[in-house]
């Protein structure tokens, strides 16, 4: 299971006008915004923006100072995984460490989508466990309550995180996961390819 959330696009323009420095072609601007504020980009930018894009990183270094933040809540098996991509990128999570206890577990904390009925009811019973030393660690504050909750907790547990990329690591990210065995990366690009111009920009399709 993966959820994204809140996803917000910035700095569309100021990466186009960017990309127009190196050859002073500012008067051939066409993009403007829309009544909704979203930033359209007309057929000469685009055009250009696709041909840099087309003409590898060097060229293509509009795209790193286009930026997205969105909040994603995934299991810590995914996050593990997504821990790879450290280069322009910024995460702040929910603290496992200081609010694991302040809310009673429950099945929907984790993921367990692709859990066969046996193994399901098997959760169900770590689930219930976790929420019996939940309630002991309340009254007792036992650090050794607290680190049989920490230790007990299954990689499935959901936990969310504020993210930000720019398209440049979207790019890195797509091309290296499109094809993994982990739905929740296909999930993810396909939020990618849903990003303003991400099929031009990221994805690249007309390659």
């Amino acid at each position: 299971m993966i959820l994204l959330e809140r996803t917000s696009v910035m700095n569309l323009e100021n990466a186009m006008r960017g990309a127009r420095n190196p050859m002073n072609s500012w008067a051939r601007m066409d993009s403007a915004y829309d009544e909704a504020g979203n930033y359209v980009l007309g057929p000469n930018d685009l055009d250009l923006a696709k041909r840099l894009r087309k003409a590898g990183s060097d060229h293509r270094k509009f795209i790193r100072q286009i930026f997205v933040s969105v909040d994603i809540t995934a299991p810590l098996y995914w996050w593990k995984e997504y821990d790879t991509y450290k280069v322009a990128t910024v995460a702040n999570s929910t603290s496992t460490m200081h609010k694991i206890h302040s809310k009673p577990f429950s099945l929907e904390d984790f993921s367990h989508d692709h859990m066969t009925p046996g193994t399901l009811a098997y959760m169900e019973t770590v689930v219930e466990k976790l929420e019996e030393i939940r309630l002991r660690y309340l009254e007792t504050k036992s650090k050794e309550d607290w680190y049989d909750m920490i230790q007990l907790l299954p990689s499935s547990y959901n936990q969310m995180r504020t993210c930000t990329f720019n398209y440049e690591t979207l790019v890195n990210i797509y091309h290296a996961r499109k094809n993994h065995k982990l739905q929740e990366w296909h999930t993810f690009c396909d939020w990618i390819a849903g990003l303003p111009y991400g099929r031009e920009l990221i994805i690249a399709e007309e390659e």
